[in-house]
Parts: structure tokens; sequence; C-alpha cells
């Protein structure tokens, strides 16, 4: 009998080592990675230069407390701002993220309402858990936090009547990953933007998933030509080690003063020396090149499916993070056995939507073996 709470439904097997775009289970059986642990493998497993800055920091200090000045810090902060007016807030993980940017969406604008999109996925801590569009998961937790309020995604009319003196922020994912692989369409996010600033009121980004150059940019906002006022980030940061970040307007930085926000473990010694290693690795023209071509090729590949296959209704996504929506959520649950079966991993997103997100180093052959498996377990 297990020693675990059953909140999770786990698989039997268990993921005990990793090699680039491979994971091994406890009996040595190898599976072709399309998951990276819900898009944190970024770079794959056992990635040398990750490998090399983890060793390096386990044998200096792992903590030293947010009493102290960090050059890591610093370092890290500076490559995540790109020469832009952003501060860097650290923490351990996404819905940390989000947490403290709605504490510093109401301070800095000394307003409460905040609205966030149906289907999206924000975490599961007590202010994440309410920006988060999903009844599901709220169910048994009431009272969730006040002052949230969810629209439809993709549609401005809802938001426009949304609009007062009340709203701090306005809060959504680029593309909706939990709820379906959904992508914001460019001339309602761009409309979002601009009510924003007309209403003083702050966009709040969620890049958790989406970012680290998961779609083929470092943030998948970039290609929308906007400019967010906070965005979030965790998953890939640091390709494994926990660690999230927040990134607010400089001006915004008298609501986050001394004692305003804080955390034991954000922005530790070994969380940055990795996450350092990490974000200079991915934000590379270059590198995000490949993961753009690649994405471009999985697309392609799996698009053929709808005319071949009854049970392939779409193939939508960027770069390399990719939905495939299924026929029912008893599809969806099959599949992911038969690829399981095939030695392939991949995982759910929404009801009927089987989620890809392989690291974004997989090579050519292995993206091209993956496809094979894909198009066979769903034809």
């Amino acid at each position: 009998m297990s020693q675990l709470f059953p909140n999770y439904a786990r698989d039997t097997i268990d993921l005990v080592d990793g090699s680039g775009s491979y994971v091994y289970d406890q009996n040595g059986t190898s599976y072709l990675d399309f998951m990276s642990g819900i898009a944190v493998s970024n770079l794959g497993h056992n990635h040398p230069k990750v490998m090399q800055a983890l060793s390096e920091q386990a044998d200096k200090i792992w903590h030293s407390s947010n009493l102290y000045s960090s050059h890591l810090q610093e370092q890290v902060a500076e490559k995540l701002t790109m020469g832009k007016e952003y501060l860097a807030f650290f923490c351990n993980s996404g819905t940390e993220a989000n947490e403290a940017a709605i504490k510093l969406a109401r301070k800095a604008t000394g307003r409460s309402k905040i609205l966030s999109f149906e289907q999206s996925f924000h975490g599961r801590t007590y202010g994440a858990l309410s920006a988060t569009g999903q009844p599901a998961l709220q169910a048994g937790f009431f009272p969730i936090v006040e002052g949230f309020e969810y629209l439809p995604y993709n549609q401005l009319e809802p938001l426009k009547e949304q609009l007062d003196e009340t709203l701090a922020a306005v809060m959504l994912e680029v593309i909706q990953g939990e709820g379906g692989i959904i992508p914001a369409e460019k001339e309602w996010l761009q409309d979002v933007a601009k009510l924003c600033k007309e209403n003083n009121s702050l966009l709040i980004i969620d890049e958790i998933q989406t970012g680290m150059g998961r779609t083929g940019t470092f943030f998948a906002f970039e290609t929308y030509q906007i400019e967010p006022d906070i965005i979030t980030i965790a998953k890939a940061l640091a390709n494994g080690i926990p660690v999230g970040a927040m990134l607010g307007k400089k001006e915004l930085a008298e609501a986050f003063g001394p004692g305003s926000h804080g955390t034991t473990f954000g922005g530790n010694n070994l969380a940055m020396k990795v996450a350092d290693t990490v974000v200079a690795e991915i934000n590379q023209p270059d590198f995000m090149a490949e993961v753009t071509a690649k994405g471009n090729y999985l697309i392609e590949e799996l698009t053929k499916l709808i005319a071949v296959s009854d049970k392939v209704l779409d193939v939508r996504g960027k770069g390399l993070m990719v939905g495939v929506e299924l026929d029912s959520a008893e599809t969806l649950q099959q599949t992911i056995q038969d690829l399981k079966a095939q030695k392939l991993l991949a995982i759910k997103a929404g009801k009927k939507v089987l989620r890809l997100l392989p690291p974004l180093t997989i090579s050519q052959e292995e993206l091209a073996n993956g496809v094979e498996i894909i198009q066979l377990v769903l034809k």
C-alpha cells in the first residue's frame, strides 16, 4: 500500500533515468519522451552543460537566504529581462510566480478585480487556483479568493463589459495549455493589451508552459507584438530544478518594497546557477530557429492525419507545443496507452486533446520516429 496521498492518477512505470530525448523506467525500458515532464525538460535529460552547472554549484553553497545579495540572481535576471525595463522576483514554482503576480497587480494598482479566462490554468495554490477558470479544479476548496471573474477566451466584447476602475489586471496564457492547446488570436490579444493600457489595468502573461523557447521564441508573446506589464515563468527555467520567476515593469517596483513579499528557497544558489546556464543555452537565434522548424514539421505531418483518421479532428499549436484534438475522451485515454505500448510518452490537455511537448533538443530523426509512432497509433 502506498504511503502517498492519491491526488495523482499515477501510471505504474517509474522513470528512473533519462538521456537526451529518452527516459528509462524501473525495468530498463526506454521511451521516447514527448512530454518533457510537462514542458520542463526543454533541454532534454542529462544535458552536459546543465549537469556541469549543477555539479559545480553542488560543490559550493546551495542556499544562503534572500537576506543577502546574490550575483547569481542578478545574472539570471539580466538574461531574462534582455535589456528591457523589467525587474525579476525569483520563487520555486509556476503557481508561486502567479501568486506574486496577483499580489503585485493588486498592490501596484490599488484595485482588486482580476479577469482571467475560461479553461485557463494558473496553478493550485489559493490565489492561482482562484485565477484558474476551471470549476472542476476549484470544487471542494471554497471559499476561494474573491475578486476573480472568468471570460470566454478569444472574445473581446465580454472583456469590454468588465472594464472599470476596479480592474487591477487581466491574466492570460498566450496558448492555453491545460485547457486544450488553444492559441490566442493575434488581433484579440493585441486588443486586450490596448484595452488594459487605456483602462490603467495591468496585463499579466503566464508563460509558465509557453515560455523558455517552447513555441519557437523565448517568450510566446513576442510574436504578438505586445509588451506585458507582468510575465511569469517556471517549468523549464532550470530544466527540472524547481524554480519560478516573475518579471514586472520597473515602475511597479515601489509596490514590492522590503517586507512586501518573500520566499525562503526562491532564487537559491543551486537553482540560479542551473537557470543561468539553461537561459543562455535556449535564448539563441539559431536554437529558436531550429525549434520553429521542428514545430512546423511536427504540425505539418500530424495535420495529414485529419484526412485519413476519423479519430483526429484538429491539430494546433506553435513550436514544440502541439495539441491533437481527438473525437472523444475515451479515444484520448486509449491513444495515450497505445503510444506507451509503442514506447512513446505523451499526455492529455483538456478533455480530448493529445498534448505533445518533446524536448526542444530532440533530433530530426527522433522527431520523425515520434511522428511515425503517432501516425501508426491514430490511423
